[in-house]
């Protein structure tokens, strides 16, 4: 056996649209096919990839801890400026790395049900305004 590359992350909602809403609005996902299931959620996709990157599962107990053993999901995005732009709008706070011997800044920040999300952008990008 052998790791092909990364399939998909699954969170669990409190509120199902408002988590769904944070994805789709702030990084941009855009929901596709989610075939039926017993359970309620949705399935979230990234540009024009065709297999889900983000699962939304409502209706599951909240854990204790929010992020469990799974610290954060992380991401490849581009826009930083306009990605702090839309987290300001919005009330959302984060910490910015800019990471040189990686090539990229990291950008962190929570979902509505404390999930950590970090996004990766390239270190061409300039830096932003905050």
């Amino acid at each position: 056996m052998k790791i092909e590359g990364m399939n998909h992350f699954t969170v669990i909602s409190s509120d199902l649209e408002k988590t769904k809403a944070f994805y789709l609005e702030i990084l941009g996902l855009r929901e596709g096919y989610r075939p039926p299931m017993e359970s309620t959620g949705a399935w979230l996709y990234a540009a024009d990839q065709k297999h889900s990157l983000l699962h939304i599962m409502a209706e599951r107990p909240m854990p204790e801890s929010a992020p469990g053993v799974i610290d954060h999901m992380a991401f490849t995005a581009t826009g930083l400026q306009t990605t702090i732009n839309i987290l300001k709008q919005h009330g959302i706070v984060y910490k910015l790395n800019r990471m040189k011997e990686l090539g990229v800044w990291q950008l962190f920040f929570y979902d509505p049900d404390g999930a950590k999300v970090e996004l990766d952008f390239s270190a061409d990008e300039p830096e932003p305004q905050q």
